[in-house]
């Protein structure tokens, strides 16, 4: 088991460098330069002080080489600074750290939404014994992963806030405002975990283990849950762990048609703006929670199946 720990650790440290180096290339390598714009606010282009670039360069350290900047951030970001946003001049880690709690909690919310309807609608297809109910429960997984996030939004806001007036169509207004852009992310997502489960479910329901419970007197019920649910539980853990990377992404939309504070707007400001240190904190950050999340994914599966521990050590001593 801590062979099998390590070598998680060292994965997700691999994650996040990987997720700071791409990071770093593509902003590189991207058009314009953000120093110009931020001198250049609220002026003309030619009425820029070349002095004052300069010095905004070395400031931020432009002016040295692409290695030799790439270095300097690193070491810098693995102590956990960031420097400072070119647009606002605030730090960056004061900056996330501000608006990380609106969407972990956003993000958390529409995980848990998302694992209670996808998980009971699986559930509900693969147990009921009639066949029309049992179609009509599978179809709705690929309608919910076909429909756009923003549209999902936009007609939620409509029927709940214009219509209905039940809940707030914009802000961060406490537990009310919260519901609509976490159903927001919780339907595609929650559509993803019930595919993938109902799959495993109908498969495990086939197994020969599943036909002895049955032989020696459990209940259908008790089959079902006991029985095929623990088994069929691991691709749809696997599922999940990844999923939260794409609430993540998804919370710059969500966050951006609700109004709502956190890091999806400032990740929409900072790319708007080339703001490359915010952007690079940004990166990272989301990084390490899907990592995070990942890594306690790992950790749960030997709980579910111990031989994925044993599996793991007989393939590190063949190597």
């Amino acid at each position: 088991m801590r062979r099998y720990v390590i070598k998680r650790l060292a994965q997700a440290v691999g994650v996040l460098w990987a997720a700071y180096t791409v990071s770093f290339v593509v902003l590189d390598l991207l058009p314009g330069d953000p120093v110009t714009a931020m001198a250049s606010a609220g002026m003309d282009s030619g009425d820029v002080d070349p002095a004052r670039l300069a010095a905004l360069r070395h400031e931020y350290g432009f002016d040295k080489p692409v290695l030799a900047q790439y270095a300097g951030y690193l070491g810098r970001a693995v102590r956990g600074d960031f420097g400072d946003s070119i647009s606002t001049g605030r730090p960056v880690t004061s900056t996330l750290t501000d608006a990380l709690p609106q969407t972990l909690q956003l993000t958390s919310a529409a995980l848990l939404l998302a694992v209670l309807f996808g998980g009971g609608l699986a559930v509900a297809a693969t147990y009921t014994s009639r066949r029309w109910l049992r179609q009509l429960l599978l179809s709705l997984p690929p309608l919910g992963v076909s429909v756009p996030t923003f549209w999902v939004g936009l007609l939620l806001v409509e029927a709940f806030s214009f219509r209905l007036r039940w809940f707030p169509a914009f802000g961060n207004d406490g537990l009310r405002g919260l519901v609509l852009p976490a159903l927001t992310l919780a339907i595609p997502t929650g559509a993803q975990v019930a595919q993938v489960l109902a799959k495993s479910l109908l498969t495990a329901l086939d197994q020969a283990y599943v036909e002895t419970a049955r032989a020696k007197g459990a209940g259908r019920w008790q089959v079902h849950l006991r029985h095929a649910l623990r088994n069929a539980s691991l691709p749809a853990l696997t599922v999940v762990g990844l999923l939260v990377g794409q609430l993540i992404a998804g919370s710059v939309v969500v966050e951006t048609v609700f109004s709502r504070d956190g890091l999806g707007r400032v990740t929409a400001a900072a790319v708007t703006s080339q703001d490359i240190p915010l952007v690079q904190g940004v990166v990272v950050f989301g990084a390490l929670i899907f990592v995070a999340t990942n890594l306690l994914v790992d950790l749960v599966y030997p709980l579910l199946d111990p031989r994925i521990v044993v599996a793991s050590d007989r393939r590190a001593s063949f190597i």
